[in-house]
């Protein structure tokens, strides 16, 4: 079975009805959907659903002159790496995909490079750790803005607007958060800040962060960086450091989503500066406009991260369409198209940044979606930007 099937129905995590001939082209999604992350992976679905049914309800994608159904295959990895071995196994064997959106962290990317490079897979994942995206692992490249590039942003921004000259440094004990917290901890340094503090950690499941706040609030630095910090945990880190006393900028590289800090945090929220979601009202196209009412029929609301995820599905897409149908089970052919895509960007004003495959500074090679680069603060339930920028 191959990602170009016969279908006479739904699969089972499929979306979209089909006919008994119709041509269909699966996409997998694997991430986390389940637990403290779980809108991490759930963006994706939804962000991919979406697209897909818009994608649909004008006839569906071409290639080589003959259309093809997106469908969209979902697997929920639990932020779990062995769940994530087990899931890409099933999408690539027996559900015959070729194309991953996901995994959404480095732990579960890192489990799945061997699956995808036997398998003969290729994923677009939302784990940060470079080695990741550096050859010889060609067959994974990064869906958003890393933590190393977001950083950098950031902190000069607020630097240079908000004049800030010291910094600490919290984050969960793992592989993300320590490594986002290592990059923030350069970008720091790069410019001259003063690291008050950079060894406080907290594990997965904690629930009362007073204890490990206490020390950097004490401290008080000009900024306090929640590095790699997941959406459920970010609205109770701000609301007890805000309790503690804490009145200066808080920050992280990560995306989130203004819903989930007005519900975790409200208030306490107000302030906290974070990756956005590249769509905002500045630069989006109507195309924008309509895929942000599909994602809100999907998901039940609007989430701003959405904005980024909606490239990694165009993306491949239009590399399909460029490379021809041989591509669609040969991911070799799908690689080779990669340098060739240069076209004008749908979800932005202007055209510009052009959709294309970038990376080349960071990894050696184009391994990485040309998301815009956007620096949001959360204001009583909404976001307000402060930087559009590009990874190049």
């Amino acid at each position: 079975m191959t990602a170009l099937a016969i279908a006479s129905g739904l699969s089972v995590l499929g979306v979209g009805s089909v006919s008994a001939q119709e041509k269909v082209l699966k996409i997998g999604q694997l991430g986390v959907m389940s637990g403290p992350a779980a809108s991490w992976g759930l963006v994706n679905r939804y962000a991919a659903e979406a697209h897909a049914k818009m994608i649909n309800a004008n006839g569906g994608w071409e290639i080589d002159g003959e259309k093809y159904r997106v469908e969209i295959v979902s697997v929920d990895d639990r932020n779990d790496p062995r769940t994530a071995i087990a899931g890409a196994e099933r999408l690539i064997y027996q559900e015959g995909i070729k194309y991953i959106i996901g995994t959404n962290v480095d732990d579960t990317t890192q489990a799945i490079l061997p699956i995808l490079k036997a398998g003969g897979a290729f994923a677009i994942s939302y784990g940060h750790t470079r080695e990741m995206f550096v050859s010889p692992n060609d067959n994974t490249a990064l869906g958003n803005i890393a933590g190393y590039q977001m950083s950098p942003i950031i902190y000069k921004y607020l630097v240079e607007q908000r004049g800030i000259k010291s910094v600490s440094f919290i984050a969960r004990n793992d592989l993300n958060g320590l490594g986002n917290r290592d990059a923030g901890v350069a970008a720091a340094k790069e410019l001259n800040l003063e690291i008050v503090s950079a060894d406080a950690t907290y594990e997965p499941g904690t629930s009362d962060y007073f204890p490990v706040l206490s020390p950097l609030v004490r401290a008080n630095p000009d900024m306090i960086v929640l590095s790699g910090v997941a959406p459920s945990d970010a609205g109770q880190l701000l609301r007890a450091a805000r309790e503690l006393g804490y009145g200066g900028i808080i920050s992280t590289e990560t995306a989130h989503d203004a819903t989930v800090l007005k519900e975790t945090a409200g208030d306490a929220a107000n302030g906290f500066i974070s990756q956005g979601g590249a769509s905002t009202p500045e630069i989006r196209t109507p195309y924008v406009e309509d895929f942000m009412k599909a994602y809100a029929e999907v998901a039940g609301e609007w989430n701003d991260e959405a904005g980024t995820k909606i490239y990694a599905l165009e993306t491949i897409l239009q590399t399909l369409k460029l490379a021809g149908a041989k591509a669609i089970d040969d991911v070799e052919v799908f690689k080779a198209a990669i340098p060739k895509l240069d076209m004008e960007n749908p979800f932005v004003k202007g055209g510009e940044p052009k959709l294309r495959w970038v990376g080349e500074k960071w990894f050696g090679h184009q391994r990485q979606l040309a998301v815009p680069v956007v620096v949001n603060e959360y204001q009583n339930g909404e976001f307000v930007t402060l930087v559009v920028d590009s990874v190049n």
